[in-house]
Order: structure tokens, then sequence, then C-alpha cells
């Protein structure tokens, strides 16, 4: 990155500069991530893979991430290797390109980047995209074993709520952390039979780690933000949100921009929550 902004771990972030010096790399593949991937169709960068993060990236019989042989499958098709850095960038301010970041961490490919600002920040500059749909030759990905300490489950919230050190972020916006909202102002009233949030959970939406552009802010910036709601390295953090996307975002923030070293991502979010017999909810 061509600006300093303290980051634990800076290589984590690419801007559109390192791309273009990257677009012929054989080492480097593009992902754009989209949940809308009309979007990829209209236009994406030069060498880009396009995938669809609900029917790419998620189990559609059962809710959950893909397998570890369906990801191989997706990056042995995208020419993939264990070797291959890979940049992440989608619609959305970069949420689905955050989860897949996630994924791919929880699965243990080694090389990992976010394109800061994604698609929108890149189609503001007027930066060059095609509609061309490249084909790399099939390699024989392999994946490694889920990292479990990269993602937390109901039962394991439910069991530890009352001990110390556990922070729960809520990372939604303040109308559906009060109740009010189910979803996003935008979206669909579904996806959980109550409203509110974990019990003691902080709110800090997602949206405040980043500025108007949708780049991320600097670290001494973020360390103010979430060390003023109590959010800090010494925490066990839990990050969570409506179904797991805009939580990822907030993981990434935490893990790599300020380097905590112990953060998971909830991604069952208030969409199981929500809907949870016995669990309880604050509004």
């Amino acid at each position: 990155m061509s600006e300093d902004k303290g980051y634990k771990h800076p290589e984590a972030l690419v801007d559109a500069e390192w791309v273009l010096a990257h677009l012929n790399d054989p080492k480097v593949r593009l992902l754009e991530v989209d949940v809308d991937t009309k979007a990829y169709e209209q236009g994406h960068i030069a060498g880009a893979v396009g995938l669809n993060w609900q029917t790419q990236l998620q189990d559609r019989v059962v809710r959950a991430p893909i397998t570890k042989e369906e990801l191989e499958s997706v990056l042995s098709q995208a020419g993939v290797d264990s070797d291959t850095t890979i940049v992440l960038y989608g619609d959305n301010n970069n949420w689905f390109a955050a989860w897949a970041f996630w994924i791919l961490k929880y699965y243990g490919h080694n090389d990992v980047r976010l394109l800061d600002g994604g698609r929108v920040k890149w189609l503001a500059e007027k930066r060059a995209v095609t509609t061309d749909v490249p084909s790399y030759t099939r390699t024989n990905y392999r994946a490694q074993q889920p990292r479990e300490e990269l993602r937390a489950y109901r039962d394991q919230i439910l069991a530890q709520l009352s001990k110390d050190g556990l922070v729960l972020v809520d990372v939604r916006s303040p109308g559906e952390y009060s109740g009010e909202l189910l979803a996003p102002a935008n979206l669909p009233q579904e996806g959980a039979q109550r409203g509110g949030h974990i019990p003691g959970a902080k709110n800090v939406p997602w949206a405040t780690a980043v500025r108007e552009d949708g780049t991320f802010k600097s670290a001494a910036e973020l360390q103010e933000i979430y060390g003023g709601k109590g959010v800090g390295a010494s925490n066990d953090v839990i990050a969570y949100c409506r179904i797991g996307e805009r939580s990822s975002h907030t993981w990434f923030v935490l893990s790599y921009l300020l380097g905590y070293p112990n953060v998971r991502n909830y991604d069952g979010s208030w969409t199981e929550w929500g809907s949870l017999i016995g669990a309880p909810i604050e509004r």
C-alpha cells in the first residue's frame, strides 16, 4: 500500500496500483465475490474469476459454509494452487469478499488479500474492466483441515455468555441492534423470529471501520473506535451480524488490521440466534 496506516498485517490489503502491476502474474489470482453476480457480468477486473457467494461458497442444503472438498473444487477450477496469492474484491463494500477471506483462512490458505475499497472504488476511479471471462488450467488444489479457532458456534456462545474476557461485537446497524429492525433497512424484514441482540453484545457497526470511499480507516482510528467500546486485544472476541458477511468484514479488521489474536466469526449470526428456542436476547 502506498499509505502507511499502521496495520499489524499490511500485506493483507492491496490497492489498485498493486493489482495493475500483477495482472499478468501467474502466481496471483483475482476472485470477485458478489451476492449479485450480474455485477461481474457487466464488467470486472481483467483476469478475475467471478464467484457467487450464495451458490458457490455456501452449502445450499445444510446452512453452512462449503465443505473442504467443495472449496477444493472451486479453487481448482479457478486455477489456484496452494502457493497462489489470492486477491479478493466484490460488491457491497467487500462484505462477501471478506466472507470469502474468512473461509479461505478457515481452510488454511496462506496468502489471501483484500482489494481496499473493492469494486465500488475501482469503478469510481474509472479503472478498466472487461466482460471477458477468463479460463485457467485446472489444478488439484488441496485445502487444510478447518481452523475452528476462527469460527464461533451457537452452543459455544450460550455456554460462555457470562465468561470473563468474552466480548461479543454486533456489527449490525443500531436499528437492528435495538430490535427495531430484523434486517438492514434496504433488505426484506425476514430471517429471524425476534429482534434485538445477544445479551451483553457491543454495537460497533461495520461501516464505522471504513471511509466514505470504502477503504479502511487507519489503525489508530480503528483502535479508538473498538477500544472505545471495550473491545481489546486481550479479549476473546466474537463478531456477528445477520447472516455472517458483515461480521466477516469486522473479523478481518480486528484480526488483520489491528492484529487481535483471538477473534472468531459467528456465521450463524442473528438469523440463527434470533430464532433459537431458549436463547436469551436483549433489546
